[in-house]
């Protein structure tokens, strides 16, 4: 395993000496302890790490919430130890975007195979986002080509194959995407009418 930041979240100093041992015997890491909440948020924010591990013994979903939102489950992978849970519990962890959940886990021995599903899996929920948002924008790119070539064809009396050459064309001499171009012509139109 590659050298990784690692954030511990462990208010009791006995169970954060084992959750850093398990992680010592897996490979050498940066590890910093933080057993205070308060100001979690900033001291995580600064230190950029690759992953944060939060050990509740006995979680709400208040806690839950409080714990990994401020970790930055969109930013990094979370593993969330638990003792105790729930389905709600759970449901609103995952929710949350904690990368793993893992209940009465705390055993060493389980802490790096925990890790790699943990990066792994954010990983996965991370390439899946970047594809959504890519769908996304060419969806709206799709809608905003296919108004201009409406605003062309009815302007010009152009068929619409007629209408994506002109847009096409343009798009090529101004070294711009046809989208953008789409986007102009769109905006004008709204401005004229």
């Amino acid at each position: 395993m590659a050298r990784l930041s690692i954030i511990v979240v462990e208010r009791d100093r006995d169970r954060a000496l084992r959750i850093v041992d398990g992680l010592m015997a897996s490979g050498d890491h940066a590890i910093t302890v933080i057993s205070e909440k308060t100001g979690l948020a900033r001291r995580i924010a600064d230190q950029k790490p690759d992953i944060v591990l939060i050990d509740v013994a006995d979680p709400s979903r208040d806690v839950l919430e409080e714990l990994a939102l401020v970790s930055g489950p969109m930013e990094r992978p979370v593993a969330m130890f638990v003792d105790r849970s729930d389905e709600q519990l759970t449901r609103a962890a995952i929710e949350a975007g904690v990368s793993a959940y893992v209940v009465d886990g705390l055993q060493p021995e389980r802490i790096k195979p925990v890790l790699d599903a943990a990066i792994a899996r954010f990983h996965m929920f991370q390439k899946m986002r970047a594809e959504l948002a890519a769908t996304k924008a060419a969806l709206e790119d799709r809608k905003i080509i296919d108004r201009a070539k409406a605003i062309l064809m009815k302007a010009r009396g152009i068929d619409e194959e007629a209408a994506y050459a002109l847009l096409r064309k343009t798009a090529m001499d101004q070294k711009r995407r046809v989208a953008d171009i789409a986007q102009q012509l769109v905006m004008a139109a709204g401005l004229l009418t």
